[in-house]
């Protein structure tokens, strides 16, 4: 009896994390949006510095921070509005999201960033996705060309950032993700040296990145003649050998959507690894949010990050359209966006308009530490029309 017991308030209490009211979150999303936009207005106005274009985080003293388009973050709050006007076809988010897509534009031409991928993609991406405007396919694919030129067939990799003497190459692990913009663009040019460079950058990624355990490395350091592995450690997270939240969030998303683009199946394989590895995780919480850093010393009392949980949660529902654990990603994943929904949003009004809180930005830094951050709220908006999509029996 004690066991069906068990079994019983297991299943009442996943249907209770599967219940969401779309409608609810969203209008909350759209009425936080207006008070950042307000904001953003506010704060543009009052700058002494030029071409600040969308809102990043909130500083010590509570006042809202504004990016260039050159800030690897930019893009996330146009793709933000660009799922309000999905979500909602009102077009007052259509007109907004174009407005400030416009902006982050010019990244397209920018070969000194290794994030044009998420700098485009969030933005025009999404706004290709949602118009199907030539322009906005033009521009994907001139960043693609752009992006490719820190492509180094030596290494195997896109070289991430520039002028660190201590790394002649390295590649992080956040890189996975910019592959989305190579994959896309070789679908619209019918150009396939994107693909193959987003392949052998997986690849190189899948073999160097990982651990035994499938816990991920930050950053890899190569030798750009050779290709030889110099370095491995973990610069954003506690240690080197340390499992930092929001690198193994981008690993879970990275390869998740590199199996939705080839159907190579190792990336699946890949994908599985390294959900076992966050789920079992004997530091993640309860309510599935993870710490900054999943072996930080001072666990309980660590800072969280609901971006990392923002992202894992959007990478799970996908995930739980392509695997046989497809019931225990999507409930993982409905219990992720459940604790954010409930316990890490934004007072109505308050935070500047953002709608998560306690994110961690670069804790070694000591910067942005449980505070909100745009790309948790993008994530966070990317998992909730992914459920509502999977809730309605409709394709990602």
């Amino acid at each position: 009896m004690k066991k069906i017991a068990t079994i019983l308030l297991t299943i009442v209490t996943t249907m209770a994390y599967a219940q969401h009211d779309a409608k609810k979150d969203f209008k909350f999303a759209e009425d936080q949006t207006e008070v950042l936009l307000k904001a953003t207005a506010d704060a543009k106005s009052k700058a002494t510095k030029p071409n600040l274009v969308a809102p990043r985080t909130v500083d010590a003293q509570g006042n809202l921070v504004l990016i260039s388009s050159r800030d690897w973050v930019s893009g996330f709050f146009s793709g933000e509005l660009w799922y309000l006007y999905d979500y909602t076809h009102n077009k007052k988010w259509l007109e907004t999201a174009k407005d400030f897509t416009a902006k982050i534009e010019p990244e397209q031409n920018n070969g000194d960033s290794h994030d044009v991928g998420f700098k485009i993609y969030t933005s025009v991406g999404n706004a290709y996705r949602l118009t199907n405007d030539p322009h906005y396919k033009d521009v994907i694919v001139t960043a693609a060309k752009t992006l490719s030129t820190r492509f180094n067939p030596a290494v195997g990799c896109i070289k991430s950032w520039d002028g660190r003497k201590e790394w002649p190459f390295p590649v992080i692990i956040d890189n996975m993700m910019n592959l989305e913009l190579m994959f896309a663009a070789t679908r619209l040019s019918g150009d396939s040296s994107f693909y193959k460079i987003a392949v052998t950058h997986a690849n190189t990624t899948l073999k160097n990145h990982f651990r035994p355990d499938y816990s991920s490395y930050h950053v890899v350091d190569y030798d750009p003649a050779t290709g030889e592995v110099r370095h491995r450690q973990t610069h954003q997270g506690y240690a080197d050998e340390s499992a930092w939240a929001r690198g193994q969030a981008w690993a879970l998303y990275g390869f998740t959507m590199c199996y939705r683009e080839t159907h190579d199946k190792k990336y699946l394989v890949q994908a599985e690894h390294i959900a076992q590895f966050i789920l079992n995780s004997p530091t993640l919480p309860a309510d599935k949010v993870p710490y900054w850093d999943f072996n930080a010393p001072g666990i309980p009392n660590e800072p969280r990050d609901a971006s990392a949980a923002a992202i894992i949660a959007s990478a799970l529902y996908e995930l739980s359209t392509y695997s046989a654990n497809s019931k225990l990603y999507k409930a993982t994943a409905d219990k992720i966006v459940y604790s954010l929904t409930n316990n890490y949003t934004a007072r109505p009004g308050e935070s500047q308009g953002f709608i998560l809180l306690h994110s961690t930005g670069h804790k070694p830094a000591k910067s942005e530490i449980d505070v909100p951050i745009s790309y948790a709220d993008y994530y966070y908006l990317e998992a909730l029309t992914r459920q509502d999509r999977l809730a309605k029996g409709m394709r990602l």
